[in-house]
């Protein structure tokens, strides 16, 4: 026996913390590590564009190398990146913030996201989230000491929240709402209307918004509502959003959060304690992304809405019904059909068909029953993996 075995064994209580225990590793990654080990499958799982990132946004990059700059930034984000967010944002929505004291520059928006909750939960402090619901944000409310609170929707009303829910789950301990709209994993998107009536209840209990809005480039035939743009919603409202969708940079992990200068100036404080700055590689090359990166942006998202129209076709063809997602690049097709849990469902496809999906069920209890496809990837491969899909269910309906 070795002395760390020694050591070990005569430990009374774990050396991990229970509110870490306590969480599930991600349902999305457990079925990318089993399809990186099969020859020909077919990955509809993970949400990242198959697009490279436009050239002329690399080269930005490249270039900061080539020049030297490998140094830290601000804690904040460099300067001229926020100055191009804060410009951005009042273009497209008409929104005003200070570069200087309002926009805080993170390693993409899953850090923004756990700054945020840190930075207003006390310990117990309630979250309300409409479920499903992208699978870090249970986790990220627990880890900051928060309870979260899911506000169930349904397949009928396309998955979108109604503020009536949400109102009833309010409670003397609840300090926030988190939405995410466009909705990872349903696709889903609020109109102004529904998204307003979410505000007034914020408004009314006196709660913050926490706003992820990471796809909010990527709808189809509609507009985005930007939580902040509502009224009296700015200084209420941390406003989440990033460059790894909309320009196919996931990978140079930079984000950004726009909100109140005190609450701003509350995440820096936890920001520059952990993660100290983003890469300044990445900023440069983000700020390449907002000055000229319309155009891929939008060609983008031209192809993702073909495929899209392609994969929704395709599963009710099939018989998995699947309503029309308005945003994002995911569909939330219905399994029931097949008399399968929505994890006996990926677990057979994937060992079967080698086709990978991601279970509903890990965006939540009201995700179960459905399955989460990307179509963030070559539409050849998404019409094999619906053919492929196609003979599974008829195998098992």
């Amino acid at each position: 026996m070795s002395a760390r075995t020694s050591v070990n064994s005569k430990r009374s209580r774990s050396v991990v913390s229970h509110r870490v225990a306590g969480i599930s590793p991600s349902g999305i990654r457990k079925f990318f590590d089993l399809l990186t080990t099969m020859e020909g499958a077919i990955s509809l799982g993970v949400g990242e564009p198959d697009f490279t990132t436009p050239w002329h946004i690399s080269e930005a990059g490249i270039y900061s190398l080539e020049k030297g700059y490998t140094m830290y930034t601000s804690n904040r984000g460099m300067l001229e990146l926020r100055q191009e967010i804060a410009r951005s944002l009042n273009a497209q929505y008409g929104l005003k913030y200070d570069p200087a004291t309002e926009i805080l520059i993170t390693v993409g928006v899953s850090e923004g996201l756990d700054l945020a909750l840190r930075s207003i939960l006390n310990p117990r402090d309630e979250v309300l989230c409409p479920e499903p619901s992208y699978v870090s944000y249970q986790p990220c409310t627990v880890l900051a000491g928060g309870v979260f609170v899911p506000v169930p929707t349904s397949v009928a009303n396309e998955f979108k929240v109604k503020a009536a829910d949400m109102e009833r789950r309010v409670t003397e301990r609840t300090k926030a709402i988190l939405v995410g709209y466009p909705n990872n994993p349903t696709g889903t998107v609020l109109s102004r209307r529904e998204l307003g009536a979410i505000a007034e209840v914020a408004k009314k209990h006196d709660l913050i918004m926490v706003s992820d809005e990471i796809y909010a480039r990527l709808v189809y035939g509609i507009e985005h509502t930007c939580a902040a743009t509502l009224p009296q919603m700015q200084e209420r409202t941390i406003l989440l959003g990033g460059f790894s969708k909309a320009y196919a940079m996931t990978g140079w992990r930079v984000g950004y959060a726009a909100a109140s200068p005190e609450i701003i100036e509350a995440m820096t404080k936890v920001h520059q304690y952990t993660m100290l700055c983003a890469p300044i590689m990445g900023q440069m090359a983000a700020i390449e992304a907002l000055k000229s990166g319309e155009d891929a942006c939008l060609e983008m998202v031209a192809d993702y809405d073909r495929r899209r129209r392609v994969m929704v076709k395709g599963f009710n063809d099939i018989g998995l019904a699947c309503f029309e997602p308005k945003g994002a690049f995911y569909c939330f097709p219905s399994v029931k059909v097949t008399g399968l849990s929505s994890n006996e469902f990926a677990e057979k496809l994937l060992v079967e068909e080698k086709v990978a999906v991601v279970p509903g069920s890990a965006f939540g209890e009201c995700g179960e029953g459905y399955v989460r496809c990307c179509y963030a990837t070559a539409l050849a491969d998404i019409e094999e993996a619906l053919r492929r899909m196609g003979r599974f269910v008829e195998r098992y309906r």
